[in-house]
């Protein structure tokens, strides 16, 4: 369960989604527009795990962010920006691919020890407040007659797996698929 607060944030998550597609070499420049998101919950539940889909031109991009309330000590995993939350703090915002944390939730999830958490809501003091339905919908595929990875084997490098930057032509016999409204497409795969 995601415990997502209500709260305000500075920048905002578009603005960060903005910032992040301007300052990679694999994003662009232009109007955003913003599908939808998952989350995965962080086993240990410390970190944010937030997956943002967002159309920008013709590309569907895939956005793994991760949430820290410090930062990483690896200086090869660059901060995307911090964030001001009303409730929590200051929150370090890294891309989620670059972030072990997140492709672990990944690698559950395609070995089928992991789902898409739910989205439980609470007021700023702490009050239950509902629950959240979900913009985006992520369920695991199992080619008929294959077997999913273990997840020993997908975290040793045994067997490979590829998280989708953007939605397209990623294939695989185990896959993450998202639906949105209006679309569907690939996510993760094996």
């Amino acid at each position: 369960m995601a415990i997502i607060f209500k709260a305000e944030l500075s920048p905002t998550k578009p603005e960060v989604l903005r910032q992040l597609l301007t300052t990679r070499p694999w994003g662009e420049d232009g109007e955003i527009e913003v599908l939808g998101a998952y989350r995965f919950d962080d086993p240990a539940g410390e970190v944010g795990v937030e997956c943002h889909l967002a159309r920008v031109g013709e590309s569907i991009y895939h956005l793994p962010l991760t949430y820290r309330s410090a930062p990483l000590e690896d200086n090869a995993v660059q901060l995307v920006t911090t964030m001001e939350h009303s409730v929590l703090g200051t929150r370090y915002v890294y891309d989620g691919l670059e972030d072990e944390l997140a492709i672990e939730c990944f690698a559950r999830a395609i070995a089928g020890d992991q789902q898409q958490a739910e989205l439980e809501i609470f007021s700023p003091d702490g009050a239950p407040a509902g629950s959240r339905p979900q913009s985006v919908v992520v369920t695991r595929e199992v080619d008929e007659g294959e077997t999913a990875p273990s997840l020993d084997a997908l975290l040793d490098g045994d067997e490979t797996f590829t998280v989708a930057r953007t939605v397209g032509d990623l294939d695989g016999t185990v896959r993450l698929v998202a639906e949105w409204d209006g679309g569907r497409g690939v996510v993760a795969a094996c």
